[in-house]
């Protein structure tokens, strides 16, 4: 039973830290930028879907950044060769779609995906290829969508943070479950 209560307190707090970004993150910002390492962040304004995520979890305890960076340093062939990076960016890679995944499935996060809105948790982050044929990336909220029958979704897919009712809304290619 205590396990049970730990895990609903940690999804709550990193359910909380996701939608804390809303009204603050305001901007769409995909640019490169040098930042802090370990711990480093684009400005709290500023972000793409990727940075509610990393953000989120580091309010849970964990800096994707570092975590990624490190299994990136070792297992460098394991992650997509999209951008013909020849080493890890400590700048960038915890930012991209395509790497969070990577990261989440080999740290055994992985879940079946489903078109069955009951096969989603509160917590779980849900990966996406929107129609554009871009990567995109968001949390699964508590909140409900009009008609009940679906969990909301916690990203920022052009306009800031958001919670809105788009968990089918794009082809749903990732769902990973950590909490």
């Amino acid at each position: 039973m205590l396990v049970n209560a730990a895990r609903a307190d940690t999804v709550a707090n990193f359910v909380a830290a996701a939608r804390a970004q809303i009204g603050v993150t305001l901007i769409y910002d995909p640019s490169y930028q040098r930042i802090a390492y370990p711990m480093g962040d684009v400005p709290l304004e500023r972000g793409v879907c990727s940075d509610v995520v990393i953000r989120a979890l580091r309010a849970a305890g964990l800096d994707l950044q570092q975590e990624l960076h490190h299994d990136m340093k070792r297992h460098f062939a394991a992650y997509p060769r999209t951008w013909g990076l020849s080493a890890p960016d400590p700048n960038i890679d915890h930012r991209r779609v395509p790497n969070l995944a990577t990261w989440f499935t080999r740290r055994g996060h992985a879940l079946p995906v489903t078109q069955d809105p009951a096969g989603y948790r509160p917590g779980d982050i849900v990966a996406w290829v929107l129609g554009n044929g871009r990567p995109h990336i968001g949390i699964v909220s508590d909140g409900r969508s009009g008609d009940g029958t679906r969990l909301l979704i916690i990203h920022n897919i052009g306009w800031g943070a958001r919670e809105e009712d788009v968990l089918f809304e794009y082809r749903v290619t990732g769902h990973f479950r950590l909490f």
